[in-house]
């Protein structure tokens, strides 16, 4: 069988790593091991980052991007479309994530050369793709573009609501969960190698023997809850004094966050340490991970946690009820509420027993819908339909 050849788009990637950006990395790497040729297609924000590279066995091309607002888009979308034009023999489908300026785009020279376009919307409610084509500049536009596109896969069932209120074809939304790698139940020794690590390469990663440690992944932005999660961390380390809160990823609001560990004055328990492209080690040295989204599709930052049998709080929205049942799957606590939010972290790390059996639980939901594999090979029939059924006149 000939290889299916994945023309990926988007348009932040490594080092910028937030949900969207790993599941476009992560999907590219198990296209490859399943057989396909993927490319990733992507911005180049700094100037000095290399044009071409090699991220995990799978191309990178980033494309110029000046940083002026406005006209750095239209640039990034001019050579996005420069280059599908051009290269047209090196791919069979474009497949975007975020429904976007990069999917106008890839739409409309899709429409030319006579190929498929395939969209993965990344967030739900007022985060989410469809509201954010509400209320942008020239969103309406961009949604009338991107509603030709020949399928769009939403993560969660609200994606794929709200995709069909906002006038998309029924029929062309496809349901396919986010997935994640598997890994191995949790010992003591794992966690203690895994702090090792950690402190071996980055010394302010230290922790004493018997801190407890709390962990958020993801982009750093203010709707993630996180100056909720810094408020409810006050009351946390009252009740855990030798407890520490690791905020891993970058993101438009990290300044702001770090004021407000430093107005509360949590300085000395609450680390903010930038982006790691796996943190897998992050999480086995983690007695708890933490999630106060206030909207989310499916969050893979969250499956990653349950994926590592790791004890899971998050905010009680639709996104995470997916996942996680409340006292079943881990601890649900009120979005926007941070005396709630402080005493499930604190129940999670003083009930260990209880909290053991959850993220075991988890584990197994995970295990047995949320696995990578079943992912990608779930967007690759969906590719080799859309070639089958593909009508660049229709």
């Amino acid at each position: 069988m000939t290889p299916l050849r994945i023309a990926m788009v988007t348009r932040r990637f490594w080092p910028l790593v937030g949900g969207a950006e790993m599941v476009m990395a992560n999907l590219s790497q198990q296209f490859l091991e399943q057989g396909a040729r993927p490319v990733i297609l992507t911005a180049m924000w700094d100037p000095n980052w290399p044009t071409d590279l090699v991220h995990r066995e799978v191309p990178v091309v980033r494309l110029p991007q000046p940083r002026t607002r406005g006209w750095g888009t239209w640039r990034y979308m001019r050579q996005l479309g420069r280059w599908l034009l051009g290269n047209r023999d090196q791919y069979d489908v474009v497949f975007v994530s975020m429904l976007k300026h990069s999917a106008y785009t890839a739409i409309n020279v899709g429409q030319k050369v006579g190929v498929p376009v395939l969209l993965r919307a990344e967030g739900a409610g007022q985060t989410g793709d469809c509201q954010w084509q509400e209320t942008a500049r020239f969103g309406g536009r961009i949604r009338a573009r991107c509603q030709q596109a020949s399928g769009v896969v939403a993560a969660s069932q609200q994606i794929a609501d709200e995709l069909v209120a906002a006038g998309y074809h029924a029929d062309r939304v496809h349901s396919l969960s986010n997935g994640v790698m598997l890994g191995n139940a949790r010992t003591e020794t794992i966690r203690e190698e895994a702090r090792k690590t950690l402190a071996e390469v980055n010394a302010s990663l230290q922790l004493e023997a018997d801190a407890k440690l709390v962990v958020f992944t993801g982009r750093l932005d203010r709707n993630k809850g996180l100056l909720d999660l810094v408020d409810a961390w006050a009351e946390v380390e009252k009740g855990e004094p030798n407890s520490r809160l690791w905020l891993i990823g970058n993101g438009p609001d990290r300044d702001l966050i770090f004021e407000r560990v430093h107005q509360r004055g949590l300085r000395d328990s609450i680390l903010l340490p930038g982006s790691f492209d796996h943190v897998d080690v992050i999480l086995q040295a983690a007695d708890l991970f933490v999630l106060p989204s206030y909207a989310e599709g499916l969050s893979l930052s969250l499956l990653e946690a349950m994926a590592q049998h790791l004890p899971v709080v998050a905010s009680d929205i639709a996104g995470n009820r997916q996942l996680v049942d409340d006292q079943v799957h881990g601890r649900l606590a009120l979005a926007h509420d941070s005396p709630a939010l402080a005493r499930a972290i604190l129940a999670g790390l003083a009930e260990q027993g209880a909290s053991t059996e959850m993220a075991e639980a988890a584990f197994q939901r995970v295990s047995q819908s949320y696995s990578l594999e079943k992912m990608a090979s779930g967007h690759m029939d969906l590719f080799r339909q859309a070639l089958s059924d593909f009508n660049p006149h229709a």
